[in-house]
């Protein structure tokens, strides 16, 4: 019996010369749809790449669906790749490049050309997949990427940023064949920089920021981690300096200001017990009030702030003396 489609990373580690894209990631990810989040030049790629079998590791390992993938064929032949890059033969149609890859997996000419007619259909270019595509638009030349990563039918899909330049329509698309193969029970991760793109599609994310592993988890389980994020929650009211006044020195607030008329910023670390305090405060006082909000509380500032956590622990991070000698471990995940 086959390994389960698996990916499982220790200490993995990537640098060209003295810059280093990947630093000490170590996860272990069971089959499921993953969102790979984090901003541009963020290391998202290069782990991508290296769990793909075309980039080796500088330290560390990887092993995916319980083998090493680096030049390994056999595991090959369970990884579908979707790169980033847009570099397609102009002048083939996508039925002919498409069936090219799945003739490069082992298939015969007839079984290939059915299976990419699939593949093709799947992804909505029935009716043009026999044009070159040349003349496709950055949402078909998408679409024909992705027909090509799934030609082969593998258990482990690597998407980078797999909806850029797609429409609304391609893109329900494609999100329904990614949740049918996780369905069926494959591993999927799904590389991109905008958080609304993941959430729609899964709630298991893993956050990046200049090559180190930020967090990882579920929504609910990264939602957590508010309780140590800076807040800031935002009152609307009749008398917020009497509010302030009336908060200073209650346990969790850490500061107080006033950006526009009627309205009052708090500043704490403990969100929960401080919105308790400010609606006692506010009832138990009789102030007039329209609203508490915060623009803090959501996954979106969450991210940021770890992205930015991220950074600053880089910085502070070192880097080996001499990484082009350093050799690249065989110890397994």
């Amino acid at each position: 019996m086959s390994e389960p489609p698996t990916i499982r990373a220790h200490r993995l580690s990537k640098w060209y010369g003295r810059v280093t894209a990947l630093q000490e990631v170590t996860l272990d990810l069971p089959p499921g749809i993953w969102g790979l989040l984090g901003p541009n030049g963020s290391g998202k790629t290069t782990f991508l790449k290296m769990a793909a079998g075309l980039l080796k590791p500088s330290l560390g390992a990887i092993r995916v669906a319980g083998v090493d993938p680096f030049a390994n064929t056999e595991a090959h032949r369970r990884i579908g790749l979707c790169p980033e890059a847009d570099a397609l033969y102009e002048d083939l149609t996508a039925l002919q490049f498409v069936s090219s890859m799945a003739e490069l997996s082992g298939y015969a000419p007839t079984e290939a050309r059915q299976r990419a007619t699939d593949a093709l259909s799947a992804f909505g270019l029935s009716d043009a997949m026999n044009r070159r595509m040349g003349g496709y638009s950055r949402g078909m030349r998408q679409r024909a990427k992705l027909a090509q990563a799934i030609v082969h039918d593998p258990d482990v899909l690597l998407l980078d940023e797999p909806l850029t330049g797609t429409d609304p329509v391609s893109r329900t698309t494609i999100l329904n064949e990614i949740r049918k193969r996780a369905d069926a029970g494959g591993l999927v991760i799904f590389s991109t920089h905008v958080l609304h793109e993941v959430e729609a599609l899964t709630e298991q994310l893993l956050l990046i920021a200049d090559g180190n592993l930020v967090a990882q988890g579920g929504v609910a389980e990264i939602r957590t981690l508010l309780d140590e994020h800076p807040h800031h929650i935002q009152v609307e009211c009749d008398r917020p300096r009497d509010l302030a006044a009336a908060l200073v020195g209650q346990e969790g607030v850490g500061g107080l200001s006033f950006p526009k008329a009627y309205h009052l910023d708090v500043y704490t670390h403990r969100p929960e017990d401080t919105y308790r305090t400010i609606a006692k405060t506010l009832v138990s006082n009789g102030f007039k009030y329209r609203r508490i909000t915060s623009p803090d509380a959501s996954l979106q500032a969450l991210f940021y702030y770890l992205v930015e956590r991220g950074r600053r622990r880089a910085t502070v991070a070192k880097v080996p003396d001499h990484p082009s000698q350093t050799p690249a471990a065989g110890a397994t995940p």
